[in-house]
This record gives C-alpha cells, structure tokens and sequence, in this order.
C-alpha cells in the first residue's frame, strides 16, 4: 500500500502461450533512491495459482527506481517436463531462452505500480497496468 511518501508494487504473469497464469514463478524485488545509488534487495515472493504475487514488501521512502526480477527458468522447465510426458515425439531441446526477466522502472510517492509480464517461451512484454 502507497503513501504520500512511497509507491507501492504489484505485478502478475500470464503465459500467453496456453492463455494460463503462470504459478510457482519466484519474484526478486529490488530498490534504489537515484540512477547513481546501490540497488537494495528487499525480498521477494512466488506466483500464487492466478499468476498474482500479493505478498511483495513495501517500498522503503525515497524509493525512485524498482527492478522486478522473474525467474521463469523454473517455470518453463517443469511446462517442458510436463509436456514431454504427454508428448514424447515432440521433445524441445531443453534449454530456455530466457532463464531470467528483469523489470526496471521509475516510480513517484504515492503511486501504486502494478506491473504484468506477459510470457511466452520465446518473448515476453510488460506494461505498466492498473
């Protein structure tokens, strides 16, 4: 939750290669006051079964930069494994891509930032929603 002196966070994935959110995917969620300061881990969370993180930590104030890191790597490997089950003539190669996306974004006091990755095995875009 924002106040007059900080922004607030959110964001959710939604594999648009099944139409699916995408669960158990872990969210990093970093900070920094100023292009020229230190990045500040603050912690993070995973994808409940909508795809939704609820649980990401407040922003500490004279927040000015946020970077979400997704890591999909996991995500994307057990999709493969599954799907290798039920289609074994169809077998990737097994690698991934994008093992990793980073997210980084100004943000103002008092705002609510809410911030949805739109992935796929070989792509991905994000906007800033509501």
């Amino acid at each position: 939750m924002s106040t007059s002196t900080t922004a607030s966070v959110s964001t959710h994935i939604l594999d648009t290669s099944i139409g699916r959110p995408a669960e158990a995917v872990a969210v990093h969620l970093s900070a920094r006051s100023g292009r020229a300061a230190d990045w500040q881990a603050l912690g993070g969370s995973a994808t409940d079964a909508d795809g939704r993180c609820k649980d990401l930590p407040a922003l500490p104030e004279g927040t000015t930069h946020v970077r979400l890191d997704f890591a999909v790597e996991a995500y994307f490997e057990k999709k493969q494994a599954d799907a290798q089950q039920d289609a074994p003539a169809n077998r990737d190669s097994g690698a991934v891509f994008f093992p990793e996306v980073a997210i980084t974004f100004a943000v103002q006091p008092g705002e609510h930032y809410h911030v949805p990755l739109l992935l796929n095995p070989f792509g991905y875009s994000v906007y800033r929603g509501s």
